[in-house]
């Protein structure tokens, strides 16, 4: 396993020599010893990703568990969470994914001990743990990243990626430092269970539609509402832990999330996503993934915008609502990138992401993958995965001495497996930092409502635009800070 602690080779080594030790002891007193299967083989410690959850919401326990799960050589052994209902609701939710995948296709059950923590800083400081999944609010993620891979874990970050531009390079930075292989949770990037969005992006990449011009994205929305009436705080809730890094503000419910510990309750949507205090909405809750897949077909990875323009309607725009969730409404804003390449963004247009150039067009969003040939538009089977202005287009395939973009399974799974066999990241932190600046690049021009100039290379505004960079960072709290 790539880049293991030295406390955890020892840890192994001496799980292992206490084994043979208890083997030969049985064997020299002809007493008969019954190993379990899973200490053997494919399931010997040493060959074990002891994984932690950070967070045991809505996507830890629905979909980063899940997925983890199915990796026969993973094991979730803690959770954490600031809210002790949902981290004393934890470990059941760890045994419900395993057994599910283990009715699915003969996997294991977790019938291992699954410690529970409050505190993520005493978490990492277990040295049993390899690696962590971080599935918190948008305004933990930087923070709580950097003291995990500071910590000596190795990293799976829920997108997006940062709340702000400035805690996002801090966080590049950080695991460039360390070296910890860190996923950022692009997941439309792997071939499972979405592959044609590499199907077009490879497409693009090699020239199907001509010359690319325009690339369309389109996002869903969050309307307003929300109840603003203050409410005591929770018992089982440490609030000031949970607002982090972000300024003292008062508990109401729908500013954080239900404290229904039901799978229905913890599955429902929390209001912390549709306020700016702890994230931007859509443009970076959906537009991190889009926008990534942008980039991708762009062969702009590693870069991002140089103009950003647009308008939005915000909530709190209107002196007469009443409500309490901030994040923008509808919005269009565009972006010229280096190559010539303009970039339109909005919740107006079809949720998905389709490439324009000189000879035709292609369009892909989520779905089960169908090959079709019309307009992007629902038809009586649902939303097209993926279309093209001609059929032609995706019919064609991509020769061996054309660019092919990197194969790589379900994300969670590309991940683990970097970590065991040191195979490369789909989605490494950088990439995942140049998408999530470009989402809120698009943020802060619907803030400022005008167009602002950006260079890319230095993670800079042109023009001493002070008023947008004082929009690339946000004040912490010391005690939650990096």
């Amino acid at each position: 396993m790539k880049k293991q602690t030295q406390q955890n080779v020892d840890r192994r080594n001496f799980i292992g020599s206490t084994l043979k030790a208890s083997l030969g002891t049985a064997i020299a007193v002809n007493f008969p010893t019954i190993v379990p299967a899973r200490v053997l083989g494919k399931y010997a410690p040493s060959n074990i990703i002891n994984v932690a959850s950070i967070g045991c919401g809505r996507i830890s326990t629905g979909h980063d568990m899940t997925e983890i799960a199915r990796f026969a050589g993973a094991r979730i052994m803690a959770v954490c969470d600031v809210d002790r209902d949902r981290a004393n609701a934890g470990p059941a939710a760890v045994k419900l994914n395993y057994e599910k995948q283990a009715a699915l296709n003969g996997g294991i059950k977790a019938d291992w001990e699954i410690k529970v923590y409050n505190d993520y800083k005493e978490l990492l400081n277990n040295k049993d743990i390899d690696a962590v999944h971080i599935s918190l609010p948008d305004h933990q993620h930087a923070v709580v990243g950097v003291h995990a891979v500071n910590a000596g874990k190795d990293v799976y970050l829920q997108k997006p990626a940062s709340l702000t531009i400035e805690e996002g390079r801090i966080l590049s930075n950080a695991v460039k430092k360390t070296g910890r292989l860190f996923q950022v949770g692009s997941q439309q990037r792997g071939n499972n269970p979405w592959p044609q969005f590499k199907k077009a992006c490879e497409l693009v990449r090699n020239g199907r539609i001509g010359e690319l011009k325009t690339v369309e994205v389109g996002l869903p929305g969050d309307p307003g509402g929300g109840n603003r009436i203050q409410m005591p705080t929770p018992q089982n809730l440490d609030y000031d832990a949970w607002l982090g890094p972000t300024p003292e503000i008062y508990y109401t419910e729908d500013r954080v999330h239900s404290h229904d510990t039901s799978v229905k309750g913890i599955s429902s949507r929390p209001g912390w996503l549709r306020m700016e205090q702890f994230g931007a909405g859509m443009i970076t809750g959906w537009g991190a993934h889009h926008i990534d897949i942008a980039h991708w077909g762009m062969d702009m990875e590693y870069s991002g915008p140089t103009e950003i323009w647009g308008h939005a309607n915000f909530p709190t725009d209107d002196p007469n609502y009443k409500g309490l969730w901030d994040v923008h409404g509808i919005f269009r804003t565009e972006a010229l990138y280096a190559n010539g390449v303009n970039m339109i963004v909005s919740n107006e247009l079809p949720n998905g992401v389709k490439f324009i150039g000189t000879e035709g067009w292609i369009w892909c969003t989520r779905g089960n993958y169908r090959v079709t040939d019309t307009d992007p538009v629902s038809d009586n089977n649902g939303v097209k995965p993926i279309d093209a202005s001609n059929p032609k287009i995706l019919q064609s395939l991509i020769g061996p001495k054309e660019v092919h973009l990197y194969d790589s399974p379900e994300q969670h799974v590309n991940w683990l497996e970097a970590i065991k066999n040191g195979t490369p990241l789909a989605a490494p932190i950088e990439v995942g930092h140049r998408s999530c600046s470009a989402c809120l690049l698009h943020h802060i021009a619907m803030k400022l409502k005008r167009k602002v100039y950006w260079d890319p290379a230095k993670e800079a505004f042109k023009n001493n635009d002070t008023e947008a960079t004082a929009l690339l960072s946000r004040a912490r709290r010391k005690k939650y800070d990096f």
